[in-house]
């Protein structure tokens, strides 16, 4: 995908034209500036997208797309790929979501780790997912994307070790891993769940309980990453070794 991506709520089998208006048609007609001719794709976010062409603006918040060249669903990519994501500081939070969906992860599950500094209670951490996935959304349309990651509700320790149960591959990013993730042996379908601790590190505690659930602890590289980038580093390892970045 090189033309740019705008999101609709909804894509009709068989439209010749679409009116792209409200907040997505303000950014494409007075932000971005398209102008007739130009290639534009319109996707739900979920895998479904078309290509067509801008036909004309109105005002400065519609933009008439005709062309369409048919509603096309984009498979879900094999192995799916999960990041389990500590609650890095501040804006670092934005930071680690944006980076992981340029790559490519396929879904994000926020988690309050009992070494993270930042917890979320209330309305602060409804407030703080809604930033979440909006940033996912953004994202996911700056890298071209029409499939965007799922940003899943906070997790507690006790969920996100039945979700490591139910995954074919299950990793921990932690200092006391024997073997580097490189050399992981990782299944070519089905669900690969990637945990990374916050910066205070995984506890013991943790680690055990994620253990028995069958993860594993692996190591990254030589340095220490930061919680905000050691995902996108995993992941895009995961993503060359796994085919899905051939």
């Amino acid at each position: 995908m090189t033309a740019p991506v705008f999101v609709v709520d909804e894509l009709t089998a068989g439209a010749s034209e679409f009116v792209l208006d409200g907040p997505e048609g303000r950014h494409a007609v007075s932000v971005k500036r398209l102008r007739p001719g130009e290639d534009v794709v319109l996707t739900d976010g979920r895998g479904r997208w078309a290509a067509g062409v801008v036909e004309a603006t109105e005002g400065k918040d519609r933009l008439i797309v005709g062309g369409l060249d048919g509603v096309h669903e984009e498979p879900a990519p094999a192995p799916r790929i999960t990041v389990v994501q500590a609650l890095p500081k501040g804006d670092r939070q934005e930071l680690a979501v944006e980076t992981m969906t340029e790559v490519g992860v396929d879904a994000i599950v926020p988690w309050s780790a009992s070494r993270c500094i930042t917890q979320w209670k209330g309305e602060r951490g409804l407030k703080a997912l809604g930033k979440w996935r909006a940033t996912a959304r953004e994202a996911g349309k700056q890298s071209r994307r029409v499939r965007f990651p799922e940003v899943a509700d906070a997790a507690t320790t006790q969920q996100v070790a039945a979700l490591l149960a139910e995954a074919d591959f299950a990793a921990v990013l932690h200092e006391t891993g024997e073997q580097p993730l490189a050399t992981a042996d990782l299944p070519a379908e089905g669900e690969i769940v990637l945990v990374v601790g916050p910066e205070g590190g995984v506890s013991p505690e943790e680690l055990e309980l994620f253990a028995e659930a069958g993860a594993k602890p692996y190591v990254l590289g030589p340095t220490v990453l930061r919680t905000s980038t050691a995902g996108v580093a995993a992941a895009a390892l995961l993503l060359g070794r796994t085919g899905r970045w051939g």
